[in-house]
Formats: structure tokens, C-alpha cells, sequence
């Protein structure tokens, strides 16, 4: 049985970035390796309104809406994903961790006012073409029952045996509906409100100390912003797939057709940052 570690509030994330840098050094990756069975439960959770405006502000969202947008439960839990992945007994380094794909499934709406209690656990390790992926899921359970849940996967980078895919090609763009330029304090703004702090997203500085030419965009805020335009079914399942970094400041073009969406950038959208599809329930 796995085992549950109750938590009284949610863990501060600044430490635990920096908890996870330190260890990182120290991590072998393999997909192998054991990692943490524990799952954490936060009851009790309510969503601080004020921050939640700021967080449908920067993604696009109507304001003031009786219902949660249905990529916040990931930055409610958030905070208990990173308290796994950076333990000591996670065994790949936070430094480096890509976010390569989310699914989503919302099972019925999310008033904004209501009581939840928050699940995050590890559920396995798999090797990947170019390293070792962890599934870390989350879940918001309300009256008893699952009302939101997701399965993130984080690719940890290194050399394997695993023969390279035969490269696809990229698919046709879809319709272009909307560009939309970002500006360089992007993601400086979504961090505030999603209080994902990363360096790679904040400053041009920072993000050159990890290998990017600028800041570039948080994963999730380029799906917060796609589904903002797309609208999203009360009960439906949603995947995306993380393909490239979108750089800030920068102009991206968001398509969409038959429930399906993408980022593009560059001259006829030839690179290709996020495809992702939305389907009722």
C-alpha cells in the first residue's frame, strides 16, 4: 500500500529549489533506480482568490469566474511535486528537469470558493530516447471523490542505450488564429502569480547560467494560455506536448482545429513549441 504523508500546508518552494540544486550533483539517473513511493495529501486546501485573479490575468482567463481554470490544480500542486523531486531520494537532478508533457482530466468544474484536498505522488520511472522520464500525478479530490487530475512527465537528460526514433515530420500548421507578442517580463509576471520561480524564465542572465540565449516562457503558461483561447468543456481530457522553448521576448502564433491546438514562431511557423488536444468527457 502506498504509503501517505500528511502535510498541515502547502511546502514553500524557494527552499526546495535550492535543496534541489544542491543535491542534483549528486544524482545518477537511470530509469531503473528506486524513487520515492510516498504520497503526499494536503486537506483542507483553499484557493487564495486574490492570486488566483493574477494567475487568469497573466494566462488570458476570464477574471472573477465561479469556476477554477483548468490548468490551476498544477499550480496547487506544484509545490508538492517539487517537494518529491527534490529529495534526496529522487534520483534524477532537478537541474536540467524538462517538462515534456501534461494530460489532464477534469472530471466536472472547480468552483473557485470551494474545499479540496490536494494528492501528488511519483508514479514510475521509464526510459526515454534521451535519458529517463519520471510521471509525477496529481489530483484534487472533492466530497470524496477525484474532481481534477493530471500525469506530468519530466525528462532527466543523459546518455543511454536506447535507440534514437526515426525522426517525425513536423505536421502541416494548423489554422492560425491569433499572434501574440510576449514580452520580456512574462515570465517574471507568471511567476509571481504561479510562484514557479525557475531562473530559466525570469532573467536574461539567469537563463544564459543554464544554456538559453534569453529568459524563455514556463511550459505551463503556454498551455494556460492556449486553453484561455481554445475554451475547455466543463468535463474533458486535455494532452501537451512540450516540443521547444519559447524565448522573451518574442512573437508566437497560436492555431487551433477540431479540438486540436499548437505554438508556432518564425517565418510560416516552421518551429513548432506546443501541440496539444482538448477532448469532452
Amino acid at each position: 500500500m502506498q504509503p501517505r504523508h500528511i502535510l498541515t500546508a502547502p511546502p514553500s518552494l524557494t527552499p526546495l529549489l535550492a535543496r534541489g540544486a544542491l543535491l542534483s550533483p549528486l544524482k545518477r539517473p537511470r530509469p531503473d533506480a528506486p524513487f520515492p513511493r510516498t504520497r503526499l495529501v494536503l486537506p483542507g486546501l483553499r484557493v487564495d482568490l486574490a492570486r488566483l485573479a493574477a494567475y487568469e490575468r497573466v494566462c488570458g482567463f476570464p477574471t472573477g469566474e465561479d469556476d477554477l481554470p483548468v490548468t490551476y490544480p498544477h499550480v496547487l500542486g506544484f509545490p508538492l511535486a517539487m517537494r518529491l523531486m527534490s529529495d534526496r531520494a529522487f534520483p534524477l537532478p532537478l537541474l536540467g528537469l524538462v517538462h515534456t508533457s501534461i494530460a489532464i482530466t477534469r472530471h466536472r468544474p472547480l468552483p473557485a470558493t470551494g474545499a479540496y484536498e490536494l494528492h501528488v505522488h511519483i508514479a514510475d520511472l521509464t526510459p526515454h530516447r534521451r535519458g529517463t522520464e519520471a510521471t509525477v500525478v496529481t489530483e484534487l479530490h472533492t466530497d470524496g471523490s477525484v474532481a481534477w487530475e493530471s500525469r506530468s512527465t519530466y525528462l532527466a537528460r543523459h546518455r543511454t542505450d536506447t535507440r534514437p526514433s526515426p525522426e517525425r515530420k513536423t505536421p502541416d500548421p494548423l489554422p492560425t488564429l491569433s499572434e501574440w507578442r510576449l514580452p520580456a517580463g512574462l515570465g517574471r509576471r507568471y511567476g509571481a502569480a504561479s510562484g514557479d520561480r525557475n531562473p530559466i524564465h525570469l532573467h536574461p542572465l539567469t537563463a544564459r547560467l543554464f544554456g538559453f540565449p534569453r529568459a524563455i516562457a514556463h511550459g505551463m503558461w503556454t498551455v494556460a494560455r492556449c486553453l484561455a483561447a481554445h475554451g475547455v468543456p466543463p468535463a474533458a481530457t486535455i494532452r501537451a506536448d512540450f516540443k521547444a522553448p519559447v524565448l522573451l521576448p518574442g512573437t508566437v502564433t497560436y492555431s487551433a482545429r477540431d479540438g486540436r491546438f499548437e505554438l508556432r514562431s518564425g517565418e510560416g511557423g516552421r518551429r513548432l513549441h506546443l501541440t496539444g488536444e482538448v477532448l469532452p468527457c
